[in-house]
């Protein structure tokens, strides 16, 4: 870690719930939340006012997914993130999990589709380009759960337990591209998973949810591993600063605490999610057979007692 950084980071008097809320000066994400909030929003208005339905649910979602990212990224938590692990790993289960489920939940690729213009005539804008990328090999090979779910699972081994994590440690930037990283991996895991927004792999429901369930059960062994470890194992945490009044070992048992809760939590709100889905899509399908047995006179259900009545007749 730089000096000036470090000297900085060490200054931090011991960590309480509101001195880790403070405002703290982070502009990359400050400006890339705001952002993302004012191109959404844009989107829902636009769709409003040539008088298509949105649903408020999806805007609400995808609002708490950018203020999970913000309040993560752009409070205190992230000065605190800097020198405690347990605080470090609240982050990273927020940005890679939590926030990325919300932001799929509000489904902002489908918001795009619907919002932006088409130009037409071989002329390619936003929306030729979203649709092209889409559709492209690049996001058939990384959204694919044969490289969504080793990718997931290599940002904690791999990561962690390499110098890749002591070399991100020290400096700023390394910290905020690391977080990007988290984020970027949380959307590509979850993406197929929930299958809100258009994408080129589309399971079944049942195998979405053991796509789901192959990811979280790593979380958890990372987890215990950390708890039961009688050492400290990353060495950017090894050496707290007095003034944080904290124990290396108790501060890396209790990351690692956090790390096993949080594979339940996502878990839980992502089945919740595809049983809702499951149920809506069974829903729809079945007020489509209705449907069409009004209109062709339930041709299937005449043909089934014609055919009975002929077997009756046989029998006779």
């Amino acid at each position: 870690m730089d000096h000036g950084m470090h000297g900085m980071m060490t200054d931090l008097p011991p960590f309480t719930l509101g001195r880790a809320f403070a405002y703290s000066n982070d502009p990359f994400f400050l400006v890339g939340c705001l952002l993302a909030l004012a191109l959404y929003g844009w989107g829902v208005v636009r769709l409003r006012r040539r008088g298509d339905a949105w649903s408020p649910g999806r805007t609400v979602s995808f609002a708490a997914g950018v203020l999970m990212v913000g309040v993560t990224m752009c409070t205190a938590l992230n000065d605190y993130g800097m020198v405690m692990f347990s605080v470090h790993m609240v982050q990273h289960m927020i940005i890679s999990m939590v926030a990325p489920i919300l932001l799929l939940l509000g489904a902002p690729v489908t918001l795009a589709l619907r919002t932006l213009p088409v130009l037409g005539r071989g002329r390619k804008g936003p929306r030729e380009l979203l649709l092209m990328l889409l559709h492209s090999r690049f996001v058939r090979v990384v959204s694919h759960p044969a490289f969504t779910i080793p990718v997931f699972i290599a940002s904690l081994y791999g990561l962690y337990f390499t110098p890749i994590f002591d070399f991100l440690m020290r400096s700023e930037a390394g910290h905020i591209a690391m977080m990007v990283h988290f984020l970027a991996v949380g959307l590509l895991f979850f993406w197929p998973i929930m299958g809100v927004d258009p994408g080129p792999h589309r399971s079944g429901y049942l195998m979405r949810m053991l796509e789901l369930f192959a990811g979280m059960p790593f979380h958890a062994f990372f987890g215990i591993a950390l708890m039961m470890a009688s050492q400290p194992m990353i060495r950017a945490y090894e050496h707290p600063a007095a003034s944080l009044g904290i124990d290396a070992l108790s501060d890396q048992t209790a990351a690692g605490g956090i790390a096993w809760g949080f594979s339940e939590v996502p878990s839980v709100l992502v089945l919740i999610a595809l049983v809702f889905q499951w149920y809506r899509s069974d829903q729809r399908q079945a007020v489509r057979s209705d449907r069409a047995a009004d209109r062709d006179g339930d041709k299937e259900l005449a043909a089934y007692n014609a055919y009975l009545a002929a077997l009756q007749a046989r029998g006779r």
